[in-house]
């Protein structure tokens, strides 16, 4: 049986850059190169793509510039595949799949995903819609909220507004919202640009760092609770895995510097928590991924309050997939390897793409 090309995308414009190099390392690992032929297309912080054609175990790292030429995927539905420069010419290289490892800002907000529609190629995860949606985080907490959905209270600003009147915008947050609280760029994730505002001196300055990642900006009341995961696979009729939880000591939340660079944060498969309290979990997870017509997969977050009070937080449309990340690990008790899930999502994603 012929091999099915699938092309791994990864690197990418966002501040997710190094994540997204962590996770496709680890997708590609999980591979099984007798069933597939991989092509790995790394697309640069300034926007450049390149083919990678050497060793592997230098992805992490990409000190593999002489490894790698120019190539770019085609619009064009006669192709069906990327075009990679030879010489002076561009040669054809079909593509059966695409593997969009790339988290936030054109890779999991709809953008790319737009791509892959024009060349008419399959692709693992969700649609332009549900991926824009759900990477909106001031869209997705509409979408809760008209679903019934307990969310932490929240306000949305724009970065122009921000600009024009800090003062006005911190005043309405202080008597809407109060202290504590969370200030987010709309459209990040691992956290990025994310602060927790106890007073107004730190609201400011939590403005100001989320408006350098974002036009938009959410505001959320601070939940006191136990943060907690929960995985999803599938298309028409998703399934969602067990719920885990993150576990932080050494920082106030699960900030970018809690989840990659500290040894004390734990993430729990299993979490100890009442039946009801994941039934409702699981419940929510597959409402608000069926709602947003997401595809493939997300893992979607909660906190649980100490009075047993489930609140959805944020969904994610490609989590990570690197050593320490939530969404593979939650499968294990299930009985699924990274393997067997990747090659799942390929399987799911070619379905999308027969049933049009």
């Amino acid at each position: 049986m012929d091999k099915k090309v699938v092309a791994v995308l990864f690197g990418g414009q966002s501040s997710e850059h190094e994540i997204s190099k962590m996770s496709a390392a680890t997708i590609m690992a999980a591979l099984d190169e007798e069933k597939y032929f991989i092509l790995p297309i790394y697309i640069t912080k300034e926007g450049r793509w390149f083919l990678y054609d050497g060793p592997r175990d230098n992805i992490k790292n990409l000190s593999w510039e002489k490894f790698a030429t120019p190539a770019i995927l085609s619009p064009d539905t006669s192709h069906g595949g990327i075009l990679r420069l030879v010489g002076d010419k561009f040669k054809i290289m079909p593509i059966d799949v695409i593997f969009p490892v790339l988290h936030g800002k054109n890779g999991e907000d709809g953008t790319i995903q737009g791509l892959f529609e024009l060349a008419g190629i399959p692709y693992v995860g969700c649609g332009v819609l549900a991926s824009a949606a759900a990477m909106d985080k001031a869209f997705a907490n509409q979408i809760a909220r008209k679903l019934g959905i307990k969310q932490a209270d929240w306000l949305e600003f724009s970065k122009s507004e921000i600009d024009k009147d800090i003062e006005a915008v911190a005043k309405r947050i202080r008597y809407k919202i109060g202290y504590p609280c969370f200030v987010k760029p709309a459209n990040t994730g691992s956290s990025v640009g994310i602060s927790k505002a106890k007073n107004k001196k730190e609201l400011i300055n939590a403005l100001y760092e989320a408006a350098k990642h974002d036009k938009k900006i959410v505001v959320e009341k601070s939940i006191t609770g136990r943060e907690l995961e929960c995985a999803v696979i599938g298309n028409d009729e998703p399934m969602a895995s067990g719920v885990g939880e993150i576990v932080v000591t050494a920082h106030e939340f699960y900030s970018y510097e809690a989840k990659y660079n500290c040894n004390t944060t734990k993430t729990l498969v299993s979490a100890d928590i009442l039946a009801e309290a994941k039934s409702k979990v699981q419940e929510i997870s597959l409402q608000i991924y069926k709602a947003l017509g997401c595809a493939g997969l997300s893992r979607v977050d909660f906190f649980l309050t100490p009075e047993g009070e489930v609140f959805f937080n944020e969904i994610n449309t490609m989590p990570g997939f690197t050593q320490i990340s939530m969404y593979p690990m939650l499968w294990s008790p299930e009985g699924i390897t990274t393997s067997q899930l990747v090659e799942k999502l390929i399987e799911y994603a070619m379905t999308v793409a027969k049933n049009g």
